[in-house]
């Protein structure tokens, strides 16, 4: 992975200027959506929806927004990705636009800004989109199709709209991720600058407050999820607020357009069929479903300086899982685990507390380095960029007797080679059940979290307090100290 990826995050984060403080995690499995059903207006001609968006799982035909659940191309209006990734707009039976650019990059909040006036005169200026800040171009649309001169869309006709599903022949083609700042309106379309700026200082694209945005249409809507006991709640003064399926208060992160946390990617693993691994839950859970077989996950992030800190809960009867560190760049090989995986990585064993090491000098085990862990064990990693140590905690209890904050003593951690850019990662094996692994770098987890621990920053949510000196792995802190 290019380092623009593991630390700038372009289109999702610059210096200064205003946070937001939540997102929403959807994800397909639990057929997670919000929804709601507008009246009838004289207006539907024209639109525009804002969004902030952080994909997770990939190549799968996902809806971002579906305004209108009718059957024809005057009710319906659906935007998302299809599964070559590309962005789309189309109504029922006609695709309106498709790029030609993927966006496949989940180490990266999108902001993406729609704009729909039929009433315009001249076709292509009907359907205008922009990502991050700037306008696609219509030679970069591999497909252009315009809807008629004074046309219906989906938007104000007395229909239901949708957020993060398509309701039309469903609910289906669930959206997989976060979202944030979730803005629509008929009427008069604001402009992309009413949503964002970008940053004097690094030229990235970067939210703004949207707070006191008044759409323009009645039936416009303005989402923050700040509120975890409504998440439907429609901030503007139109209250338009939306009905929740199958979405809880646990839903709700503090992974955001303006400190984004590290998850799993994606792209770092595929098996032998070349189909990606199975990442969910905002890709903070992780398994393996394939009998004797190790399905090895990277994080987005990679470190070379600071100290980080990250939890893994496991969950289910198989005890075969191992979490630890590798090195980032490497390629993990299929069916290959931390520790033994013919690349730079260290591994604990759940089993058996077992130690595995691969380093430039070879590979090494340890027998009864720790202590085996069982379903709803939480495994605390700390890693020492500084001095080249990981430690390793089993429900708040350091392993090996082990002391994070002991700098270049090292006490009680595994020592590792310092030539390497380092990130946390898990192992997980299939066997007579599936190998689960909850994972938590701080932004949003599936797992057991009852006492909301932070970093001395104040960011990320944990079970345990990371050690002195230690933090969550976001880029706010990224910025400060890696």
């Amino acid at each position: 992975m290019e380092v623009l990826q593991r630390t700038a995050n372009r289109g999702s984060i610059a210096t200064g200027g205003y946070d937001i403080d939540n997102s929403l995690k959807f994800e397909s499995d639990n057929a997670e959506y919000l929804y709601y059903t507008n009246s009838t207006q004289t207006d539907y001609k024209r639109m525009a929806f804002s969004v902030w968006l952080k994909r997770t799982e990939l190549s799968t035909s996902q809806r971002i927004a579906e305004f209108g659940n009718g059957t024809s191309n005057t009710s319906n209006l659906r935007i998302g990705f299809d599964t070559s990734d590309k962005l789309f707009c189309y109504g029922n039976s006609i695709i309106f636009r498709e790029t030609n650019q993927v966006f496949r990059d989940t180490s990266a909040w999108y902001h993406l800004f729609f704009q729909f006036d039929t009433t315009q005169s001249t076709a292509n200026d009907r359907i205008k989109i922009w990502v991050n800040g700037s306008m696609i171009a219509h030679t970069d649309f591999g497909v252009i199709n315009n809807p008629g001169s004074g046309a219906a869309m989906g938007f104000n006709n007395g229909l239901q709209q949708s957020i993060g599903a398509q309701r039309e022949d469903g609910p289906v083609a669930y959206f997989n991720g976060y979202m944030a700042q979730v803005y629509g309106s008929g009427g008069t379309p604001p402009s992309v600058t009413d949503f964002g700026e970008f940053d004097e200082d690094t030229g990235i694209w970067k939210p703004i407050d949207i707070s006191a945005l008044t759409p323009p249409d009645t039936q416009g809507f303005n989402l923050d999820f700040s509120d975890a006991s409504n998440l439907g709640n429609d901030i503007s003064s139109r209250n338009n607020n939306f009905t929740l399926q199958n979405i809880t208060a646990a839903d709700q992160a503090t992974d955001t357009p303006t400190n984004n946390f590290c998850t799993l990617n994606p792209l770092v693993f595929q098996n032998e069929n070349g189909v990606y691994s199975f990442i969910t839950e905002g890709a903070t859970k992780a398994k393996s479903t394939q009998f004797d077989v190790f399905y090895t996950y990277a994080p987005t992030f990679g470190v070379t300086k600071g100290k980080w800190y990250a939890e893994f809960e496991y969950e289910g009867s198989n005890v075969d899982n191992l979490v630890g560190i590798l090195d980032i760049d490497a390629v993990v090989p299929f069916n290959s685990r931390l520790g033994k995986a013919g690349a730079w990585s260290v591994g604990l064993y759940q089993a058996n507390g077992k130690l595995y090491v691969t380093s430039d000098s070879g590979t090494t085990e340890t027998a009864n380095w720790g202590a085996s862990a069982a379903d709803g064990d939480i495994i605390s990693v700390a890693v020492d960029m500084d001095n080249y140590f990981v430690y390793f905690a089993k429900n708040g209890t350091w392993q090996n007797s082990g002391v994070p904050t002991s700098g270049a003593t090292g006490t009680g951690g595994v020592a590792f080679d310092s030539n390497k850019t380092v990130g946390i990662g898990c192992s997980a094996y299939g066997y007579t059940s599936d190998g689960i692994i909850f994972i938590n770098f701080g932004g949003y987890t599936a797992g057991t979290i009852s006492s909301a621990a932070s970093d001395a920053n104040g960011y990320g949510t944990f079970e345990y307090a990371p050690p002195t000196g230690y933090y969550a792995l976001c880029t706010k802190n990224l910025a400060e100290f890696g």
